[in-house]
């Protein structure tokens, strides 16, 4: 009498687990985004710095001294700055998820703290970039003997350094730390949000349509919470001398001079600004991010 077969146990293949994006996808998005939306990022910058009052005079200004060509005034600081900051501030977000367990549908408070971590750190290492893209953007607005006269980033990072000491690279630090930690609690984490919340309705699927919804209020939201500290961060990064880098010291001139306002000067163009560059930030990364499983379905390995 034969013995049974043993009983073939058949076990299915584990799903391979899913790469992570390249660190430098959300720095390229953003890049692209910015280059769109410099001059309204212009006008803002020059808006806080000055004694300018409204967008369009702001424009016009602009453009009658310098061109068309000066709408464009400082892109390779937007591009250093991007490069640095925003390269970076995503790249920490997606780490400071996983670190603090915050999957496809975590609660606002718990993205808003990977967004507050990644807003801290990338803030930190932007820094020198934020400042050349704010004083290369606000130079034309002074005049002219109070101008830097720029070339271009890279001239501005190596003249601060050897004319203002390496320590002008922490000029701001602070009120731009706040504020990049602002930024990132609201602007990432409640893209994040929003996009998690369509997608639970039955109007919605993970398609452009949803992306575009979930950056629009992701912007409205983020300008909003940043306001103040954009306006701060602004007049002491293009402030020069001694004493100009005190933070009080900007708040109590601002306060004696114009009133509690003045931290939402340029709220308008901040957000005119901001919504598109939101909206094209995310748009391009979400298509980035396709064309990246596209390439890896297809087996090619470079990304």
């Amino acid at each position: 009498m034969s013995s049974p077969a043993p009983a073939v146990v058949s076990s299915s293949p584990k799903p391979l687990k899913k790469q992570p994006y390249p660190f430098w996808l959300g720095g390229v998005a953003a890049t692209i985004a910015a280059s769109i939306t410099h001059p309204l990022d212009l006008t803002k910058v020059r808006l806080q710095a000055s004694g300018d009052k409204r967008m369009i005079e702001s424009i016009r200004k602009t453009v009658r001294t310098a061109g068309v060509r000066g709408l464009f005034d400082g892109i390779s600081g937007t591009w250093m700055r991007q490069m640095s900051y925003s390269m970076c501030r995503f790249w920490a977000y997606e780490e400071s998820k996983k670190y603090l367990g915050a999957g496809k549908d975590a609660p606002a408070w718990k993205l808003a703290l990977a967004g507050s971590m990644a807003g801290g750190i990338a803030g930190l290492v932007g820094n020198p970039g934020e400042i050349v893209m704010v004083r290369l953007q606000g130079d034309f607005a002074k005049a002219p003997e109070k101008r830097f006269n720029y070339k271009h980033c890279f001239d501005a990072l190596f003249r601060m350094v050897r004319e203002e000491g390496p320590s002008s690279l922490a000029r701001g630090v602070a009120p731009n730390v706040f504020r990049a930690i602002l930024m990132n609690a609201s602007q990432l984490a409640s893209y994040d949000f929003f996009k998690a919340e369509l997608l639970k309705t039955k109007y919605f699927d993970d398609n452009i349509m949803c992306h575009f919804t979930a950056s629009f209020a992701a912007g409205t939201v983020a300008t909003t919470v940043c306001s103040p500290a954009d306006v701060l961060k602004s007049r002491i990064m293009n402030a020069s001398g001694p004493g100009s880098n005190s933070t009080l010291g900007v708040i109590k001139a601002s306060l004696k001079n114009e009133g509690a306002m003045f931290m939402f000067k340029g709220w308008l163009p901040a957000w005119t600004r901001l919504q598109p560059t939101t909206i094209l930030i995310f748009l391009t990364l979400e298509q980035l991010k396709n064309f990246v499983d596209f390439s890896r379905g297809k087996g090619w390995t470079f990304l």
